[in-house]
């Protein structure tokens, strides 16, 4: 599977632990992250990421067009809706894209602990079944 990863700045470090905790099974799978969030995952963790501009430069636009061409099966967006930075990520295109081509969206830890279980168990199977070409 296509795993996008963004992290609000205030979320970096939480995104960091996640990855952490998960990394058996997300290195099981293509990751891509926007700059900043991949970079920081990718050294600490050894993931191999794919990563695009930082969020102020375009990063969440970019993931935004890869969901858009459904290159994208999942996504963990770890957002701060109490204290966002005016050059992060918009939540609501990267969310309403999500909900328009049915990728399943974490955006807090709790809700990615949930996928991620899924995901080792097989649950998400079926984004492989309508999207066969990847």
């Amino acid at each position: 599977m296509n795993i996008a990863l963004i992290a609000h700045d205030s979320k970096k470090e939480l995104m960091v632990q996640f990855c952490i905790a998960y990394c058996g099974i997300l290195s099981r799978h293509n990751l891509c992250a926007t700059g900043t969030t991949g970079k920081i995952v990718s050294e600490t963790t050894g993931l191999k990421i794919t990563t695009y501009l930082s969020g102020a430069h375009g990063g969440g636009q970019q993931i935004s067009s890869k969901i858009s061409f459904n290159e994208i099966d999942m996504l963990l967006f770890f957002r701060d809706p109490i204290n966002p930075k005016d050059h992060e990520p918009d939540d609501r295109n990267l969310l309403r894209l999500c909900d328009m081509h049915s990728v399943p969206v974490a955006t807090n830890i709790a809700t990615a602990e949930m996928l991620i279980h899924g995901l080792e168990r097989g649950d998400l199977d079926w984004r492989e079944v309508m999207h066969p070409h990847r």
